[in-house]
């Protein structure tokens, strides 16, 4: 009898454990939902819907809660589904260099616990929310190689943890906002081949931790700031194909400096073009610090 008892505890407990190993009905619909909006039987690699999520290619799940979608070069297609703001607890949402359309939903602007938003190289449209500050953890945004338009929003300053800001390869038009100036933690700030135009906000140089600042192939115009020349981490610095006064950024470049890489409208004796999506895929040219950034990835 003691036996059979101890049986049923066993059970028991197991069912417990099964149950509470599920993540909840409203997180699973967000991720149905976004399996069937990115044509997910597509997918390089596709999820078995039968089975539990934490089988799920590219699904980390921590205490029951979904934390990474991370599905880079899978073939995703379609749109992002508005229910991608129920995963509350997502800190890293990658999904880049697939073929994903359509605009930003307005939901992903409620996932507060947010470090890692990679969607480069999309086919993205629409423009940057102003709600993005709403993400004050965010580390790492790349929209690089997409085309999104507008303005770049001065709320972005607001999320005052970033390190990595890509977006190359846009339609960004309007000025570098000023604001900008205030990220104290930024490392990587690359804007190039967009239609940004206006001049570079002196607080630029003052963004001591700056190691990459990627500016050219923009309508960017008057005196660059010469204290940018000055940032003690500043490795890489590209300013080619603007409308910058010449004259005055000459005279600005100190005789001596820790440049690795420094680009202006100078003839190019190598004709060599510098790709960003070269560097976008460096692992050694990645500058944030952080467990959820996609090293690992294929």
């Amino acid at each position: 009898m003691m036996k059979v008892k101890s049986i049923v505890v066993l059970v028991s407990l197991i069912s417990c454990v099964s149950v509470f190993a599920k993540i909840s009905k409203v997180e699973k619909q967000a991720l149905i939902d976004f399996y069937n909006t990115t044509n997910g039987a597509k997918w390089t690699k596709t999820w078995d819907l039968s089975k539990q999520a934490k089988t799920w290619e590219g699904i980390t799940i921590e205490n029951n809660k979904v934390i990474s979608i991370s599905l880079m070069n899978n073939n995703l297609s379609g749109t992002l589904p508005s229910s991608i703001g129920d995963l509350k607890n997502l800190r890293l949402l990658n999904l880049a260099f697939n073929s994903i359309e359509g605009e930003l939903p307005d939901n992903l602007m409620n996932l507060q616990n947010l470090q890692v938003l990679r969607l480069g190289k999309n086919k993205l449209s629409g423009s940057i929310s102003e709600n993005i500050g709403n993400l004050k953890e965010l580390l790492i945004l790349d929209l690089f190689s997409n085309k999104i338009s507008g303005s770049i929003p001065k709320s972005l300053s607001n999320a005052n943890r970033l390190k990595v800001i890509l977006i190359s390869n846009n339609n960004i038009s309007g000025r570098i906002p000023l604001e900008l100036g205030s990220l104290k933690y930024l490392e990587r700030l690359e804007l190039a081949e967009n239609n940004i135009f206006g001049d570079v906000p002196a607080a630029i140089g003052k963004l001591s931790n700056l190691k990459m600042l990627v500016l050219s192939e923009n309508r960017l115009s008057g005196e660059f700031p010469a204290t940018v020349f000055s940032l003690p981490n500043l490795k890489v610095l590209q300013l080619q194909k603007n409308a910058f006064d010449q004259d005055r950024l000459k005279n600005s470049i100190p005789t001596q400096t820790d440049l690795a890489l420094f680009d202006f409208d100078e003839p190019d004796e190598s004709g060599r073009r510098r790709n960003f999506e070269e560097i976008y895929k460096n692992n050694s040219s990645r500058m944030a610090d952080t467990k959820f950034d996609d090293d690992n990835e294929n």
